[in-house]
C-alpha cells in the first residue's frame, strides 16, 4: 500500500472523558491504524491501549447495517420509511392516550453535542416531556448538583495541563487515575517528578496511590469523614486563606462548627486510617500555592454523592484553590462526551446550558426559536423511569447508545421491567443486551462515521470528523432524529449537517458558545468554554478573581455531616437550627450472611459494558474474562486459591468469575468489574439512590463468594447466555472456559 493511498484525517478519542487528539489513518475507506496527535495540548501525541487499538470494533460483523422491527420473536430488517413511520405512530398513540409524559428518553454520553441537543430538543418540543436524561446520572451527577450548589456550574474548574505545569499539590480521592484515566496520570506523574506532592486517598493500593507522599487507605463509603477530618486540621492549624473565604465565600462558621467533632483520633476510629496521616495529608494541601483535586466515581456511585462533592468543594474554597492556575476541582468524566451531554440539556431539570426548566423566561428563550411551547415540569430522571414503567406512568423508552441491562444497578430487576413496556426503541451500532428486548433497533453511525463535537472533562469543545462511511444504512444519530421529527409532524428540525445544529446552539446559548464555530475549531485544538465571542480565547480557569456564578456572586459553603445511624430518607438536604445542612450515610452494613463488601470500577483494556472493547481482539487476549480482587487473609479462610472460579452473591443476584487474590484490595473487601454480561457485577449492586443526585450506591455492595467447580461454571454461564441473549453467540461455551482457563501472566 502507497503513502499516497492513506490520509490522516484529525479526531478526538471516544472513549474516557479526557479527550486525547488522534489521527485516523485511512486507507480506502478504512481505518488501518490510529496515531496519537502531537500537537494536541491534551495528550500531545500519547494514547493509552484503547486509544491505539479500541477502533476495531468498527469493522466487526455484529455491526447494525438496517432497521429492525421485532415481529414476533424475530426482528426483521426494513427500510427507514418503515421503521420510522411504525415509530412515529406509535409516539402519536401513545401520546394522544396515555399524554406525553408517558414517553422517556435516554440519551448517549457516546454521542457528539449535535446530537444530544437534537434528543432533549426531540423530548421537548417534538414529545412534550421533560423525561430526558443521561448515563451522567450513573456517574457524575453529584458533580453536577454539587457544583452548581456550591460555585454556579457543574463542570471542572481548570484543565489538564496546569496540573503538570503549575500544581505542586495534588490531591486524587477514588479514582485508580492510571488505569482509568491514564493520561491525565501522566501529567499528575509528570507533575511529582517536578516536584509536586501528591496525595491519594483509595480503598485500595492502586497504581497510582503507590506513587503518592501519602496513601489515605479511606473504607468504602468513608470519604466524608476523611475530608472533613482534613478540614478540621486545616481549620484548627488557621491554615485557611481568610480574605478569599471572607470576601468570596458564605457559609464558614457554619461549616467550623460541623467539623468540629471530626478530630483525625475520631476519624481514626471510624475508618482506620492513621491520625498522622490525616494531619500530614491536611498539612501539605493546606500549605499548597497551587493545590488541585481530582476524583471520580470512587466518591460520587454512593447514596451521599453529591454531600461527598461539596464536602471536597468546601476544602477547596477554605484554602483558596480555586479559580487560578494549577487549583481547582475536577471531576474525572467517564465517557467522551458525558460533559457535552449534560451541557446540551439531556438532563430532567435544565435546558442546554443549565437553564432551569422552572424560569419562564428560560423557556422563552427557547421557545421563540423552536416555535412550540414547553413543558415547565421537570421530567424524570433515568434512575427514577423504572418505577415508573411498573406504576404503568411510562409506556414508552427510547435509548441511545446505552445499555441498561448492564450499567444499571440490580440489572436483573431491569430487564423484567423493560419488558412490561408498550414500546422499547433502542438506537445503537450494536445488537446490545438491551437491543435485544426492543420493539425497534435503528442503526447509528460511529463517531469515525459522522462529523460532530465532543466536550471533554475540562469544558473543551473539539471537532470530529467523518473519516469513513457508516456500514449498510447506517445513519448519524441526528439524521436519524431529524427525520423521525418530521414523521412525527414537527418541521423545526429539517437539518442537513450538524454545523447548522451547532450553530443553533451558538445563537441561544451565547454567553456559553457563541464564540465557538466550526471554523474556529478546525484551526484550533478545542476551545474551553465559556467562550461568547468569536475574537475570546476560552476559559481554562473557571471564578477568577472570585467570580462565581451562584446567585449571590459568592461561593456556597455548605456544611457536611456523616452519620450512619441515619437511613436515607434521613439524609439530603436538611434543616438544622434554622440553617441548611447536608447529610450522607450508607445504605449496607455487612451481615453474617453477606460479610463482604463488593466494590466496583473500571479495568485498563475494556470500556463500560464492554459493547467496544470486547470486540477488539488484543483487548481480549491481554483480559479475556473478570477477576475479582480478593485480599490473601480472606482466601485463605476461604479456601480460595489464585485465579480459582468463585461466585459471588447476594440477594439480588450472583457473577461468577476468576479469583485474583491480592494484598492491593483491604480484608472484607473484594472488587471487580461490570465489562462482561457472563460476569455482570451489577446483578449485585445496590440501587438505592442518591436523594439529591439520583445516582445509586455502586461503591457499596454486600455479598458474599465462594469458591466453586469447573463442572459448576459451565452450568452458570449457560444460564447467562440465555438471560443476556448476548451478542457473543459466535463464542461457544466450551471455547470460552477454554480461553478463560488460561492462567494469566
Amino acid at each position: 500500500m502507497s503513502i499516497s493511498n492513506k490520509k490522516k484525517v484529525p479526531s478526538i478519542c471516544p472513549y474516557c472523558g479526557v479527550g486525547c487528539g488522534i489521527y485516523l489513518v485511512v486507507s480506502e475507506n478504512k481505518i488501518i491504524k490510529i496515531e496519537g496527535d502531537k500537537s494536541h495540548p491534551i495528550n500531545g501525541g500519547k494514547l493509552c491501549p484503547k486509544g491505539y487499538y479500541g477502533y476495531e470494533f468498527i469493522y466487526d460483523s455484529a455491526r447494525l447495517t438496517y432497521p429492525l422491527i421485532k415481529k414476533g420473536n424475530e426482528f426483521v430488517p426494513v427500510s427507514w420509511t418503515e421503521a420510522l413511520t411504525y415509530i412515529a405512530e406509535k409516539l402519536k398513540e401513545i401520546k394522544q392516550k396515555f399524554g406525553p409524559d408517558a414517553i422517556a428518553l435516554y440519551s448517549s454520553s457516546k454521542i457528539a453535542n449535535e446530537d444530544n441537543y437534537l434528543v432533549q430538543k426531540f423530548a421537548r418540543a417534538v414529545i412534550g416531556t421533560n423525561n430526558v436524561d443521561n448515563c451522567a446520572r450513573l456517574c457524575h451527577a453529584p458533580s453536577t448538583v454539587g457544583l452548581m450548589m456550591t460555585v454556579g456550574a457543574g463542570a471542572s474548574t481548570n484543565s489538564f495541563l496546569e496540573l503538570s505545569k503549575y500544581s505542586d499539590v495534588i490531591f486524587i480521592i477514588g479514582s485508580n487515575l492510571t488505569k482509568c484515566h491514564p493520561i491525565i496520570g501522566y501529567h499528575v506523574i509528570k507533575a511529582k517528578t517536578r516536584g509536586a506532592k501528591l496525595i491519594v486517598a483509595d480503598p485500595r493500593l492502586t497504581e497510582i496511590a503507590k506513587k503518592a507522599d501519602i496513601w489515605l487507605k479511606v473504607p468504602p463509603g468513608y470519604n466524608i469523614p476523611l475530608i472533613n477530618s482534613i478540614i478540621h486540621v486545616i481549620i484548627k492549624e488557621n491554615l485557611i486563606k481568610k480574605d478569599f473565604v471572607n470576601k468570596y465565600t458564605t457559609g464558614f462558621e457554619d461549616l467550623a462548627k460541623i467539623v468540629e467533632k471530626y478530630t483525625p483520633e475520631y476519624v481514626e476510629s471510624l475508618t482506620g486510617i492513621q491520625r498522622e496521616s490525616i494531619i500530614k495529608a491536611a498539612y501539605i494541601y493546606g500549605k499548597a500555592e497551587a493545590g488541585a483535586i481530582l476524583y471520580s466515581m470512587g466518591i460520587t456511585h454512593f447514596t451521599h454523592g453529591t454531600a461527598a462533592v461539596i464536602a471536597l468543594v468546601n476544602l477547596a474554597l477554605i484554602t483558596g484553590n480555586i479559580g487560578r492556575a494549577g487549583t481547582g476541582i475536577f471531576p474525572l468524566r467517564g465517557h467522551n462526551n458525558v460533559q457535552g451531554n449534560c451541557d446540551m440539556g439531556c438532563l430532567p431539570n435544565v435546558l442546554p446550558g443549565y437553564l432551569s426548566i422552572n424560569v419562564k423566561e428560560n423557556r422563552e428563550r427557547f421557545e421563540k426559536k423552536w416555535k412550540v411551547k414547553l413543558p415547565a415540569t421537570p421530567g424524570l430522571k433515568i434512575t427514577e423511569v423504572l418505577s415508573a414503567i411498573l406504576k404503568g406512568q411510562i409506556k414508552a423508552w427510547y435509548i441511545i447508545g446505552a445499555n441498561p441491562v448492564m450499567s444499571f444497578p440490580n440489572c436483573d430487576q431491569v430487564r423484567d421491567t423493560l419488558n412490561k413496556l408498550d414500546l422499547l426503541i433502542v438506537q445503537d451500532i450494536f445488537l446490545t443486551e438491551t437491543a435485544r428486548l426492543a420493539d425497534v433497533v435503528l442503526p447509528a453511525a460511529c463517531w469515525a462515521e459522522r462529523d460532530g463535537t465532543f466536550t471533554n472533562t475540562e469544558r473543551r469543545v473539539q471537532l470530529i470528523r467523518k473519516a469513513i462511511d457508516p456500514p449498510g444504512e447506517a445513519k448519524p444519530d441526528w439524521w436519524i432524529l431529524a427525520k423521525l421529527a418530521q414523521k412525527m409532524g414537527y418541521e423545526g428540525m429539517n437539518y442537513t449537517h450538524p454545523q447548522e445544529i451547532w450553530d443553533e446552539v451558538r445563537n441561544l446559548l451565547p454567553e456559553k458558545f457563541g464564540g465557538i464555530t466550526y471554523t474556529r475549531l478546525e484551526k484550533e485544538k478545542g476551545i474551553i468554554w465559556p467562550c461568547p465571542t468569536e475574537d475570546h480565547p476560552g476559559t481554562p480557569i473557571f471564578y477568577q478573581n472570585g467570580k462565581f456564578l451562584t446567585s449571590s456572586g459568592k461561593a456556597k459553603i455548605y456544611p457536611v455531616e456523616f452519620d450512619v445511624n441515619l437511613s436515607l430518607q434521613e439524609t439530603g438536604i436538611k434543616k438544622q437550627n434554622g440553617k441548611e445542612i447536608i447529610i450522607g450515610s450508607i445504605s449496607e452494613f455487612p451481615t453474617k450472611e453477606y460479610p463482604f463488601i463488593l466494590t466496583t470500577g473500571r479495568r485498563t483494556y475494556h470500556f463500560h459494558t464492554g459493547t467496544l472493547t470486547r470486540k477488539t481482539h488484543a483487548f481480549n487476549r491481554i483480559w479475556p474474562w473478570e477477576l475479582v480482587e480478593i485480599n490473601p487473609e480472606d482466601a485463605e479462610k476461604l479456601g480460595i486459591e489464585d485465579r480459582d472460579f468463585v461466585k459471588v452473591f447476594n440477594k439480588r443476584g450472583y457473577m461468577i468469575a476468576r479469583a485474583w487474590v491480592t494484598d492491593r484490595i483491604p480484608p472484607g473487601v473484594i472488587f471487580t468489574s461490570f465489562h462482561y454480561w457472563e460476569s455482570c457485577c451489577n446483578e449485585l449492586t445496590n440501587d438505592l439512590c442518591d436523594p439529591l443526585s439520583g445516582t445509586p450506591e455502586y461503591k457499596i455492595t454486600t455479598v458474599n463468594i465462594e469458591k466453586i467447580s469447573a463442572k459448576e461454571v459451565k452450568k452458570f454461564l449457560e444460564i447467562k447466555k440465555e438471560k443476556y441473549k448476548t451478542e457473543l453467540e459466535k463464542i461457544t461455551i466450551t471455547k470460552l472456559i477454554s480461553m478463560i482457563k488460561k492462567k494469566r501472566k
